[in-house]
């Protein structure tokens, strides 16, 4: 249930603002604010996962999640320097930290095994929407072969990262 309702807002989040809703396809200066917020996202919750898990399988996940994400973050800074492209704050960008900020509340009332499977459960569920918004609506929507490329790696990494989350998850059960 956890599952469903995290994927199910976090693709609201991710699709659902009005620019997006009404048809309106997203710039590449508002996808790379959007792929960029997406990151730093994760990487806020490992931390906090870091911190607050005694899993040495969440511990190790985290970690993965902070230096991947980071790793990827790194890189789209690069690109849009590069370009000479401003990152735009969106409402979808600001709806995705919105999200995040109100997940992160949530899990900090958690303790030991349910803050584990709670966090697992974000993981997939957030791993899933991100690579489902990244195929159909921003990689689709990006003008910039580079940016596109961009977009379609980090695809690929959140695919690892999501059979990784589902693997985790399923050993806390």
């Amino acid at each position: 249930m956890l599952v469903r309702l995290s994927a199910a807002v976090a693709v609201v989040c991710l699709l659902g603002t009005p620019a997006f809703a009404q048809g309106a396809k997203p710039t590449d200066p508002q996808i790379a604010h959007i792929a960029y917020t997406a990151g730093v996202i994760d990487v806020t919750g490992a931390k906090q996962a870091i911190k607050m898990s005694k899993s040495k399988a969440i511990v190790s996940f985290a970690r993965d999640m902070v230096r991947d994400h980071e790793a990827v973050n790194q890189q789209a800074l690069a690109l849009v320097k590069k370009l000479k492209v401003t990152p735009e704050d969106n409402d979808t960008s600001r709806a995705l930290a919105k999200q995040a900020s109100d997940k992160q509340a949530e899990l900090a009332k958690l303790k030991g095994a349910a803050y584990d499977k709670a966090y697992a459960a974000n993981e997939v569920a957030y791993h899933k929407a991100v690579i489902g918004a990244l195929e159909s609506q921003l990689i689709p929507s990006s003008s910039n072969a580079e940016l596109k490329g961009l977009l379609q790696t980090g695809v690929k990494i959140f695919q690892g990262h999501l059979e990784h989350a589902k693997h985790v998850a399923a050993a806390l059960k």
